[in-house]
């Protein structure tokens, strides 16, 4: 069994709790307007060119030329095939770091879950080795892909994006209906999961109160988390050749300062 990775991110302090190794696989069934892993949208691996890293070695006019040896690293291959047993030694190196901060491995994407089954071996394995297991979802993936996983996962990161079906679809081609009763069914399982919400100016920036008040009801939410939009991006599509709509406007820090707040007075939750 092989899945698509496109990066290993060590030390990463964002995937959860703790110190963490976020792992991101390709592919991705939504097409988000802001998105900011475009390396993770096609399943397929891609080559990017990045071309102020250029130095002209010209080593990639070669039929046999491999990304890696690119001198200048202005090429990079985005996605390589792994198996489980060539992926699980490279996360178990950190496990010293995991155990002293109460971190672990994150699966993230793209979408991790197109790839569940891997996703679910993986994941099984680690639970094994006693290394704590956080998966990251947007949540528009079938119910059966939940189920592989939540018997060797600790906690859900999940993305709410917005409550208005128009609005989701305006943000990502696709309705939400499928991702708001994945959620529900993850908190009838008793899952934890943390709430992530992206926070996108003139897109859904008029959906946290929606979101607030469908989320007071649940019982496993430990926290939620407001993620201020960024657009870091815009060199990652051009290398790869494709066109973005990344929105020009950023938030404000009264802004997030009021989403936060909105939340936090709503559901009683944790809202840092």
């Amino acid at each position: 069994m092989k899945a698509t990775i496109f990066e290993l991110k060590r030390f990463a302090d964002h995937d959860g709790d703790g110190i963490r190794t976020t792992v991101f696989f390709k592919g991705c069934p939504l097409r988000c307007v802001w998105c900011h892993n475009p390396e993770g949208l096609t399943a397929l691996p891609q080559i990017a060119f990045y071309e102020h890293k250029c130095i002209g070695c010209g080593k990639c006019q070669k039929e046999d030329f491999n990304p890696d040896a690119c001198l200048g690293e202005a090429r990079v291959l985005y996605g390589k095939e792994m198996t489980v047993e060539e992926l699980l030694p490279l996360l178990l190196e950190d496990r010293e770091f995991y155990e002293t901060s109460g971190g672990g491995v994150t699966l993230s994407g793209g979408e991790c879950l197109v790839q569940s089954e891997f996703c679910a071996e993986l994941l099984k394995r680690l639970k094994e080795n006693g290394i704590q297991t956080a998966v990251d979802t947007c949540g528009f993936v079938p119910r059966e892909a939940l189920d592989k996983v939540i018997p060797f996962t600790d906690v859900f990161l999940y993305d709410i994006k917005a409550y208005d079906e128009d609005v989701h679809i305006r943000c990502t081609e696709r309705s939400n209906k499928i991702i708001l009763e994945n959620l529900k069914y993850l908190d009838e399982q008793g899952k934890t999961v943390e709430i992530r919400i992206p926070y996108v100016p003139d897109y859904n920036d008029r959906e946290i109160e929606k979101i607030a008040h469908f989320l007071k009801d649940f019982t496993h939410i430990s926290r939620i988390r407001v993620l201020p939009y960024h657009n870091y991006a815009g060199s990652k599509y051009r290398a790869l050749g494709m066109k973005h709509s990344l929105p020009e406007r950023l938030p404000t820090d009264e802004e997030l300062k009021s989403a936060k707040e909105i939340l936090r007075c709503i559901t009683k939750i944790s809202c840092p």
